[in-house]
């Protein structure tokens, strides 16, 4: 869609083209003009579409902080489900994993070598020693916040007391390379792979980030491997999440085929994963689910 200086901007904020994405939509016109990959009107989120995300998260968010004062040994996983849930509705929002592409649950479990989408279950008890991702999705008024965080049980090991940190600190790589008009996913991408493999271990390539605020899942895709200065350009508006899955063993993975979802090392070994829900502000970045 064309648009005039003096129409109103398609991003509905009533204002002005020129006093709006005017400039905005000129400069990312330059970058494609170079060949860069930029993204479309569609991945860019207006003011009052950010205010609706960050209200989902401050639901996203206490329930990860509830999960975190109350997990223990001895509990079940579908206790954390049940604590979840109750949570969310509680406050008027709705779990989005919940009968998504028939998923029975309102948040996945991940234990030891699950990688992702473990189904909470009243006969998995936590032991002493376990490290466990807990993964949710939140809609209220329909804006979706993501993000998981990993919890361990007790006293761990050695080993699993490094993946827990070193898949954190990948994350915390990630956030850092993203900086408006200046930095692509691909450098997300090369931060986080050089960061785990530096410390020996190694990332899953099946499963990334991806846009986040409208639906559960959205475009782009934001992959943990690549290279620098490839992929899209990162600009103001976008709103994504980065979530890296790190193996102490290899990166191969397979789902259980007895529930169609749970997806597991294949040789068995550890796996850690960190979420947060990401917008590229006008000059860095803001954590909005953690």
């Amino acid at each position: 869609m064309i648009l005039n200086r003096n129409d109103k901007c398609w991003c509905g904020s009533g204002l002005k083209y020129k006093r709006c994405h005017m400039n905005f939509d000129e400069e990312l016109q330059r970058f494609a003009d170079k060949g860069y990959e930029v993204p479309t009107r569609d991945l860019i989120k207006s003011k009052e579409q950010i205010v609706g995300i960050r209200e989902s998260a401050k639901i996203n968010n206490g329930l990860l902080d509830l999960i975190g004062e109350n997990i223990r040994e001895g509990m079940s996983t579908e206790e954390v489900n049940v604590l979840a849930h109750n949570f969310i509705v509680s406050h008027g929002g709705i779990p989005a994993t919940l009968n998504y592409d028939g998923f029975p649950k309102s948040v996945c479990t991940s234990i030891n070598d699950v990688v992702c989408h473990g189904i909470p279950d009243r006969n998995r008890i936590l032991i002493e020693g376990d490290i466990i991702n807990v993964d949710s999705t939140t809609i209220l008024d329909g804006y979706y916040s993501d993000a998981s965080r990993m919890f361990k049980i007790g006293k761990v090991s050695e080993e699993a007391e490094r993946i827990v940190q070193v898949a954190r600190e990948c994350l915390k790589k990630g956030i850092e390379e993203v900086k408006p008009w200046k930095s692509f996913l691909g450098d997300i991408a090369e931060a986080v792979q050089n960061h785990a493999e530096s410390n020996g271990y190694s990332v899953v390539r099946e499963f990334g980030g991806h846009g986040v605020g409208l639906d559960i899942h959205e475009e782009p895709f934001v992959s943990h491997v690549g290279k620098r200065g490839t992929g899209m350009l990162l600009v103001p508006g976008m709103v994504f999440t980065i979530e890296p899955m790190i193996n102490v063993g290899g990166r191969e993975i397979f789902i259980d085929k007895a529930d169609g979802w749970t997806v597991l090392t294949s040789d068995g070994s550890l796996s850690a994963q960190w979420e947060h829900t990401i917008l590229v502000t006008e000059d860095g970045v803001e954590i909005i689910s953690k």
